[in-house]
């Protein structure tokens, strides 16, 4: 037996180790008795038969594979053949080197005390931060120069061969305006944070869309009245719920449905840089009923230049997830033909 394999039969937390599809690949000795069943039962099982966590559980292991970054759930139900449910936090760490595989530690709620240990998620769009300022000097400016040099070259052509200068001017312009959303990466200023409340932020949201370019999309709204404040920059966030609206809105095409929901679950908590955990117990969905996220796009939709749209650049979800890091708060998406949920998991204001 090796040094690894030592440990991981001696290891006194129950762990499982997930492959790419979900089917179990490896189940330790504290697992087996945790779940109360046999090794040689569970492989090659698919872990949901014995695993149950809503819809964080699923986001948040495809958030680990995708990022390469552990977090942590806070309460999942895990039980066995012959054993009752027990709910118990859930540690998902992706294993370096061993594509799409995935090690979930089981700790018991009451073994736990109050604390989780984990490392937070950290936002995609941290790789866009670094080329900003990159773009926006060695782009920009020759595009001036550009745009300038058409517009006097067409001063000297009749009117009807002013198409290619046109051309020219135009698509200068449409390649600033890109500049322009990338050059929002390069701003690493913090949230002007204060009480917010949150349903003030979603309905000035909701209004933009509607007025803007919802068009004869529906948008209903479920709040959960008693909620406390948010900590957070309401202009941010109010950018934030305008560009998961617009991303629905886009979805949907010219008629569906879009909710926004509210409501309180202190089961999650992310792990700061600084080891200290913060609960994130307000939540938003915004669901639409569209025709859900491809399925090799589903995990990589907070990434910059990712997009499923022709004309898309790829840069409203990604800047969603920086705002989101920022303010320390998690964003997940769950996909499935009809139904489309993004979840944003806010701290409150104590």
């Amino acid at each position: 037996m090796t040094h690894f394999q030592d440990l991981w039969a001696q290891l006194p937390i129950a762990g499982l180790v997930i492959g790419r599809d979900d089917s179990i690949n490896e189940v330790n000795a504290a697992a087996e008795q945790f779940l109360g069943i046999s090794s040689k039962v569970a492989l090659g099982q698919h872990v949901w038969n014995y695993l149950r966590g809503e819809d964080l559980l699923p986001a948040g292991i495809d958030r680990a594979r995708a990022l390469m970054r552990s977090i942590v759930i806070g309460e999942v139900a895990a039980h066995g053949r012959n054993t009752g449910s027990r709910t118990c936090a859930a540690h998902v760490c992706p294993l370096y080197g061993v594509e799409q595989q995935v090690l979930i530690l089981l700790i018991p709620h009451e073994t736990m005390g109050s604390s989780s240990n984990g490392l937070a998620p950290v936002s995609a769009a941290h790789s866009a931060i670094g080329m900003a300022e990159m773009l926006a000097h060695e782009i920009k400016n020759p595009l001036a120069g550009i745009t300038g040099a058409a517009q006097f070259l067409a001063m000297s052509l009749p009117p009807k061969n002013h198409e290619m200068t046109d051309l020219i001017v135009e698509e200068s312009k449409r390649i600033v305006a890109l500049l322009d959303q990338v050059e929002q990466f390069g701003d690493l200023t913090p949230p002007n944070c204060a009480e917010v409340n949150i349903h003030d932020v979603l309905d000035q949201a909701a209004r933009s869309a509607t007025f803007g370019f919802a068009g004869d999309i529906q948008i209903s709204k479920n709040y959960d009245p008693s909620l406390p404040n948010v900590w957070a920059d309401a202009d941010q966030m109010v950018q934030v719920f305008l560009n998961l609206i617009k991303n629905a809105c886009e979805a949907l095409g010219d008629k569906g449905e879009i909710s926004l929901r509210t409501f309180y679950n202190p089961n999650l908590r992310l792990v700061l840089p600084d080891s200290h955990g913060q609960r994130l117990p307000l939540h938003v969905d915004i669901t639409d009923n569209g025709p859900g996220l491809p399925e090799a796009l589903a995990k990589h939709v907070f990434d910059p230049f990712v997009s499923s749209k022709s004309n898309g650049k790829g840069l409203g979800l990604a800047l969603v997830s920086k705002i989101v890091t920022q303010h320390n708060a998690w964003v997940s998406v769950v996909s499935r033909p009809g139904q489309t949920t993004f979840k944003i998991s806010l701290p409150i204001k104590i």
